[in-house]
């Protein structure tokens, strides 16, 4: 659902030149500035590595939820790909522009109660270890972009009470938009932290 988000959002705004989604099928979105990879394998990425060459900015929206699956396949989806990506592009370019869509709760000391929360926290950590530019986004409940096809239920009964959560708790919700504008203005200029809640992306997205 953010990949779909944020890539609208890419598409039509100027200060994005052009964008390489890397998908395990077709997204049937096509665009004079897209160019789309089909590539089954994300854990090696290495035939398609020369394609990957001269992007300056990389926004990481893969993500899978805790619920159903077992504590390895969680942590070999969220820490393994992720680090093994950014690894890759680490070796192509030391200096590109990782965002990185983790979750509001991650656990950066990793040692707290919830195995999601220290697995993204471990997630996050090795990224700013490895990458000079990364950046972590913790967004918490997104209203969807007009348009999207790739939602949950959830997120479409959360269309009905996300202008009353946004009234109450401003610190807690957020628009999908707002991230994708956050991540974009990120790419160019950077972002006044490493670690962004949902406040600092709203204020980065009106940036």
């Amino acid at each position: 659902m953010v990949g779909e988000g944020v890539l609208f959002e890419c598409l039509e705004n100027p200060e994005v030149e052009a964008v390489l989604v890397i998908n395990r099928k077709p997204g049937g979105v096509t665009h004079p500035k897209l160019v789309e990879i089909v590539h089954q394998d994300f854990f090696n990425l290495t035939s398609i590595a020369p394609e990957l060459a001269g992007y300056n900015a990389c926004f990481f929206c893969l993500g899978v939820s805790s619920v159903g699956i077992s504590a390895e396949a969680y942590l070999r989806t969220t820490y393994d790909i992720t680090i093994s990506v950014a690894q890759l592009l680490a070796g192509l370019n030391p200096e590109i522009n990782f965002c990185y869509v983790t979750g509001a709760g991650t656990d950066s000391s990793e040692q707290g109660r919830l195995a999601w929360a220290r697995v993204k926290g471990a997630t996050e950590n090795a990224l700013l270890r490895l990458l000079p530019n990364a950046y972590m986004f913790r967004p918490g409940a997104m209203k969807a972009s007009p348009g999207q096809k790739n939602l949950k239920i959830s997120y479409k009964l959360l269309e009905f009470l996300y202008p009353i959560g946004r009234r109450l708790y401003p610190d807690g919700f957020c628009t999908l938009r707002e991230v994708a504008l956050a991540m974009i203005h990120c790419a160019g200029q950077g972002a006044p932290k490493r670690i962004l809640g949902v406040k600092d992306i709203v204020q980065l997205a009106g940036g």
